[in-house]
Parts: structure tokens; C-alpha cells; sequence
């Protein structure tokens, strides 16, 4: 068989595809001969990191991804939860990481765009989303241009296209000066009855091309994202996608609406890679091949070659396979909500995936092989050196009401609502909490009572120093946030996000960050049903923190017994559940360290997660009792962080005990894991705290009344007290002074 080639395939051109020398000849061997240039394309588009996993798939296979309520756990575009009542939460979290940094507005916006496609493809009506974001030093000269432009692109697309944004992060370091972080994440909700899947059934059926027109915009943006930054920064820019949320809204009804029509046998969003990897993925999960005739693909620009169209990762597309009796009413449905709608191509019995273009077949490949057979590599490793513990008595000392101030005044703790407030985070009308707190929470559309929250959580400087107890931190700290709120964890989305894993150093924080992760979701019952990897994040060289993001879903079986953090009333006991006796113990690589000394030094925390499991079933056993007025799971910061923020969400002050002998630098900002400050109703006699006390002991739990709501000051130990306003306007003032140009 003889395909027109045009091009001349050099070793450049191999190279320039991200394709090593071992690689093409892997292609060589399986094919019998060279590649036209398209399918040279199509091989680098389905071989790259970011769509064949083939560095961590060998790890990602060992985490936890199954469960009773688990109706469809990783190898779709989103992973889906029952939660009861005949429906099921979809929700994943993907990175648009190489993009933001070369295009911000369009980078994040067309990251959130992709990450709600995932969701309602399968059937789903998107309800919530986050975004976990990290950004360079204040001080570099690029961060507040991509802080501006990432947020206004979220905001722009989330916004018109009307999910809340109920949550997520914001953090920054010098780690990212060179390559930020921008991890999108979404939910929806769908019965269960009616979930939509990529697997194409049939030979001979029609294969539809529906929403967008193709462009070039974004051609190579999976290769890209594949391969870390040089000094050729700026020349690949034109792999940027470009979004258009009105239509990607109009995209989402038209495919509801089409679904309910029994038209649809399957769906697959055009995302990463394009038509390329939406056909073959199709195909090869149903054990069939894919013809497509490009001369009937929908374009917006002329004299597009066949190379561009099945690269282009032009937003706002779905490709499907269809009912063929059905057609006539799908195009009317498209039609309708004025999108396109093209037959480009049928599902066929060869295992082949052919490509026609101008009367020439410019792609006649394995359909299988091109997933299957693509590499997968079980690369050099390092074996585990975690940082060395602080020297005892190591511990720089600094006024407790001074470190406070300067803390929750500081770029890594300092309020976000200058973020937040840019984003529509009530639209729907069904969030419960504004963003600021332990977890955002919804309400379940229809149900009088049921609710849903969603956290987004690692800390990069514990992944750095012990890479294991890192990915087990991350975890755990999602499920405290969502159990802080009264919710039940039920699953998690991972978004690992690593340097070049060609270095062992670099592979082995990937390697044990997932051991870490996976033995946290399986003593937590937590298991991850989505995700994505994103690897070669850096620039000359220089890598970020490793950051295995993750996002947690939970179900509230009644939102009127959710709790929140900010104290509730004045003369309240405050309880410090979990933690050691002294409160708190470790000061390794924490903010206290970081921020107010410079130091990233000392050991991460241990994660004990027979007593994470303990002390939250506990907490969250009280909340739903209706026992507890105010929780707060305790993180960045420890102790003295955690109260601060409590008494800033409600303007009431506390006076706290120190511990006798004690360092209260120790005390107040250790970051200790485990730990929940929650607040309960005093009572004459102190009997509803006894029996509180009583149960935590008989569980063998951690139980310590600290502290007493009250006033407009918080008072720490011996420390000066420092008015709650104070507090507050150090906590609102940075952000906003940053962005306006006054601060650093």
C-alpha cells in the first residue's frame, strides 16, 4: 500500500514532534514503513506525556480507584460517585499549566472549558468547579501579569458559561517563577441511569463531528505540554487554544437535550490532541476502526491541511457516534442552538483508523496499537532521602502576636476574596458557603436536604522534603477539609504535577508521592476515580515543588447541620481535637519557617492515618449530632493560624491557653496533622463537654478544651492580645495592595 508523503521525515522533524529515536523506530517497526507527515502527527499527538501517561502509568495502575459507591472509576473523561436517590456526581481535574504561562487568559480559560466538556459529556450538568493555582515569587517580574490574566480568564469563561466556582487555591513561590501551575476542576450531576460513555458500538455507523468549527489555534498543544520551557518560550504561543464560553454553553444543552433523544451510543470530547485522540480512543475501546473523510469536518479558516485538522485543538468540539435512524433529529438539535453538526466519518470492522483528505488517504494506522503499543517506560528512580529533622531546640523565636500579624498579612496566608470575588461563586443558586472556608458546599439541585462539598489540596514544601508523607499529607488534608464541613469523603481526583521525569530525582518524587497517596486513600477509604499527570514542568532546567494536587468530593446528607468556620457566638469553648498533648510539635518546613525566617528546612509531618480516620469520624460524628457551632480543620500555620481565621470569618476575639513548659512558638504555629478546632455551647455544669471528653477518650482520640470565644481580641498564651480588626485588615490588605502594584 503506497500513501502520499510529501514531506521528507528527518531525524529534526522526529525530535521537533517530542518523539525519540527509540520511538520512531517503534513506529517504523509497527507500521512497515515510514509515516506521512500527518501520521507522524497523529503518533506524537497519541504518544506524549500528556496523552499516554507512558512515564506514571506503570505507578497510576497501583492506586486505590474502586469502592461501593464508585459507578466508573479512571479510563473515562470524568470519574462518577453514586450518591444516593438514583443519581451520581462526575467530577475531574485537569492541568492547563504549559498554556497559562504562555497565554494566561486564554490558557486558563480554555483549561476550565475542557475541564467542564469532561463532565457533561458523559451526560453530566456541571454544578461546581475549582481551581488550584500557583504562581511564582510576588517579586518576580512576571507573576502579577499571570495572577491577573489566569484569574480574568477563569472568571471570563466560568462566569458566562454559569458554574459557581465554590472553591480552590492560590499559592505562591519562586519554585514556579519559570513554569506556574493551573489545575481546573469540575462536577456535575447526572443519573444514574444515564451515564454517557466513549466506547463506540457498531460497525458501520455514523461518526459526528458536533459544536465548533476547527481551527488552527492550539495545533501541537499536547506535545507542548509534553515538553519542558527554553528560551523559545514565546514561539509557542500559537499552541494556545482560544475558548468561546457562550459557546461552549450552547455546547452543553445541545448535547443534554441530544442525549435525551436515545440518539447518542457514544461521546467523546475533543480535547487534548483533538480529532486525533477523540477518534482513536472512540475506536479502540469499542474494538473497532474509525474512518474519517476531513473534507467534511467543519472549518474556520482556508487551505487547512489534513495535519492541522487532526491536531487542531480548537475548543468547543465533540466528536460521537450515532444511532443512524436518529440522525435526522441529532441535526436538528444542533441546528437549533446554531452549532455544527457534520457526518465526517463511520465506525468500521478493521481495527484501522484511515484518514481520507482531497481523494488521498493520508493515515492508514492500527487503531489499537496507536494506544496500546504506545511506550511505557519504567524509568530510574532514586530511593527515598526525606529531609533531616529540625535539631532539637532548634526554634527561632519571635513575639507570638507579632508572627500572627505578620503571617495572616503574608502572600502564602493572606485572605483570596481578591481572587474569588472575580468569579460568579453563588450562579445556580445552590452554594452554601463562599469560597474562604474548609470546603465549598452546594446544595443538591431538587433534594430538600442533601448537599455536596469540594476541597482542593497539597503543600508542595511537605511533597519536596519527604515525597511520600507529601502525597499522604495531600490526601489527608482534603479529607479533614471536607469532613470540617460535616461532609462524608467519598472519592478523589489526583493532578500530579512533577518536573522532567527523564531525571530519577524528579521520577522518584513522582514514585513515592504515589505510594503516599495510595496508602492514604486506602486506610481513608478515598479512593481516585479521575486525574491526570502533568510532568516536564520546567524551564532551563529547573523544576517546580512537586505538587500531586487533589481534589475531594463529600456528601452531606443535610446541609442544615453543616458547619463552618468562623466562631458562632461569644462564651463558647474551643476544642483542639487530635494532635499531640503539646498541642503542637512540628515546626519542619513550615510557613512559620519559610515566611518569617527564610529557612525550608526540617522534615515534612508525619501523617498517622489510623488517627486521621479516628479523630474524623469524630468530628464529623459531633457535627451531624448538632453538638459542635464552628469546625476548622487546622493546616498552614497550625494552631495560631487556624484560630486567627476563625475569629476573621466572624469578628469575634478568643483567649486561649498556652501549654506550661511549653514553646508557644511550637504551640501556636507547629503543623502538626490530624487536627480540628471546633467550638460547642457552654453549659452550667460542663456536662455535654464531660461526656464529649469521655467519648474522645474511650476512642483513644486527642480531646483539649484550649480556649473560650469572646471579645475583639485574640488572646494567645502570654502573648499581647491582638485586636480581631487587626487581624482582619492584615488578612484582606495583601492581595489587593499586590495587585494594585503596592506590595510585593
Amino acid at each position: 500500500m503506497t500513501i502520499p508523503n510529501d514531506i521528507v521525515i528527518t531525524p529534526q522533524l522526529v525530535a521537533d514532534h517530542g518523539l525519540k529515536p527509540d520511538e520512531y523506530q517503534k513506529i517504523l517497526d509497527l507500521i512497515g514503513r515510514e509515516p506521512t507527515y500527518t501520521e507522524l502527527g497523529i503518533f506524537s499527538a497519541m504518544w506524549n506525556e500528556h496523552c499516554s501517561y507512558k512515564s506514571s502509568k506503570k505507578w497510576l495502575k497501583t492506586l486505590p480507584t474502586s469502592g461501593p459507591r464508585v459507578i466508573q472509576g479512571p479510563g473515562e473523561n470524568a470519574g462518577v460517585v453514586d450518591i444516593g436517590d438514583g443519581q451520581a456526581i462526575v467530577f475531574k481535574m485537569e492541568s492547563h499549566n504549559h498554556p497559562s504561562f504562555i497565554e494566561p487568559y486564554q490558557g486558563a480559560g480554555t483549561g476550565m472549558g475542557g475541564i467542564l466538556r469532561d463532565v457533561f459529556t458523559m451526560g453530566a450538568r456541571p454544578v461546581a468547579a475549582m481551581n488550584a493555582l500557583r504562581f511564582g515569587s510576588p517579586d518576580h517580574e512576571k507573576t502579577r501579569h499571570l495572577v491577573s490574566g489566569v484569574v480574568a480568564g477563569i472568571g471570563g469563561y466560568g462566569n458566562a458559561f454559569g458554574v459557581p466556582t465554590v472553591g480552590g487555591e492560590v499559592e505562591f513561590d519562586e519554585r514556579y517563577n519559570g513554569n506556574i501551575l493551573v489545575n481546573a476542576f469540575a462536577a456535575g450531576l447526572a443519573d444514574t441511569d444515564k451515564i454517557f460513555y466513549s466506547k463506540a458500538e457498531g460497525v458501520g455507523l455514523p461518526v459526528v463531528y458536533l459544536g465548533a468549527k476547527t481551527g488552527r489555534d492550539g495545533v501541537g498543544g499536547a506535545t507542548m505540554a509534553s515538553a519542558e520551557f527554553g528560551d523559545d518560550i514565546e514561539e509557542k504561543r500559537p499552541t494556545v487554544q482560544v475558548g468561546d464560553p457562550f459557546t461552549e454553553k450552547r455546547l452543553l444543552e445541545a448535547c443534554l437535550e441530544l442525549m435525551a433523544t436515545g440518539a447518542v451510543i457514544a461521546i467523546q470530547d475533543m480535547g487534548a490532541a483533538g480529532l486525533t485522540c477523540s477518534a482513536v480512543e472512540m475506536g479502540a475501546k469499542g474494538d473497532l476502526g474509525i474512518e474519517l473523510d476531513l473534507d467534511k469536518v467543519p472549518v474556520r479558516e482556508t487551505q487547512m491541511t489534513a495535519y492541522e485538522m487532526m491536531l487542531s485543538e480548537s475548543q468547543e468540539r465533540m466528536l460521537m457516534v450515532l444511532h443512524p435512524e436518529k440522525e435526522a433529529v441529532a441535526r436538528a438539535v444542533f441546528e437549533k442552538w446554531e452549532l455544527d453538526f457534520a457526518t465526517v466519518g463511520k465506525t468500521t470492522d478493521d481495527l484501522r483508523f484511515r484518514v481520507l483528505f482531497q481523494g488521498d488517504e493520508v493515515a492508514n494506522l492500527p487503531i489499537k496499537e496507536l494506544g496500546d503499543e504506545a511506550p511505557e517506560y519504567d524509568r530510574p528512580w532514586t530511593p527515598a532521602a526525606p529531609a533531616a529533622p529540625l535539631a532539637a531546640g532548634d526554634v527561632p523565636q519571635m513575639d507570638v502576636a507579632d508572627a500572627l500579624l505578620r503571617l495572616m498579612g503574608s502572600h502564602q496566608v493572606s485572605s483570596r476574596r481578591w481572587v474569588y470575588e472575580q468569579y460568579d461563586t453563588l450562579i445556580q443558586g445552590n452554594s452554601m458557603q463562599r469560597p474562604g472556608g474548609d470546603a465549598g458546599v452546594i446544595r443538591v439541585d431538587g433534594h430538600p436536604s442533601k448537599g455536596l462539598a469540594f476541597t482542593s489540596d497539597v503543600n508542595p514544601r511537605y511533597c519536596e522534603a519527604d515525597p511520600f508523607e507529601g502525597g499522604k499529607q495531600a490526601v489527608a488534608e482534603a479529607w479533614r477539609n471536607l469532613t470540617a464541613t460535616g461532609a462524608e469523603p467519598l472519592a478523589a481526583t489526583d493532578n500530579l504535577n512533577f518536573g522532567n521525569p527523564e531525571r530519577p530525582e524528579i521520577m522518584s518524587q513522582l514514585v513515592h508521592a504515589i505510594k503516599g497517596i495510595g496508602e492514604a486513600c486506602k486506610a481513608l477509604d478515598f479512593p481516585i476515580v479521575s486525574g491526570n499527570v502533568s510532568l516536564y514542568n520546567e524551564t532551563n532546567g529547573r523544576g517546580i515543588l512537586p505538587t500531586p494536587t487533589i481534589g475531594g468530593v463529600g456528601l452531606l446528607p443535610d446541609w442544615t447541620q453543616m458547619a463552618r468556620i468562623g466562631f458562632a457566638d461569644e462564651n463558647q469553648a474551643i476544642l483542639l481535637i487530635g494532635g499531640p498533648a503539646e498541642r503542637g510539635t512540628h515546626l519542619g518546613q513550615s510557613i512559620y519557617l519559610r515566611d518569617l525566617f527564610g529557612r525550608r528546612d526540617g522534615s515534612a509531618p508525619h501523617v498517622d492515618l489510623a488517627a486521621e480516620r479516628k479523630a474524623g469520624d469524630f468530628v464529623r460524628g459531633l457535627i451531624r449530632s448538632g453538638v459542635v457551632t464552628a469546625c476548622h480543620d487546622l493546616s498552614d500555620g497550625g494552631l495560631g493560624v487556624g484560630l486567627a481565621e476563625m475569629a476573621i470569618a466572624s469578628g469575634i476575639g478568643a483567649t486561649v491557653t498556652a501549654v506550661v513548659g511549653h514553646d508557644p512558638i511550637l504551640t501556636f504555629f507547629g503543623e502538626d496533622q490530624g487536627r480540628y478546632l471546633l467550638t460547642v455551647n457552654l453549659d452550667p455544669q460542663g456536662d455535654a463537654i464531660k461526656a464529649l471528653w469521655d467519648e474522645a477518650r474511650d476512642k483513644g482520640i486527642a480531646c483539649a478544651w484550649i480556649g473560650t470565644t469572646g471579645g475583639t481580641e485574640l488572646v494567645l498564651g502570654d502573648s499581647r492580645p491582638v485586636p480581631v480588626k487587626d487581624l482582619t485588615s492584615a488578612h484582606e490588605g495583601w492581595f489587593p495592595s499586590y495587585m494594585d502594584g503596592a506590595a510585593a
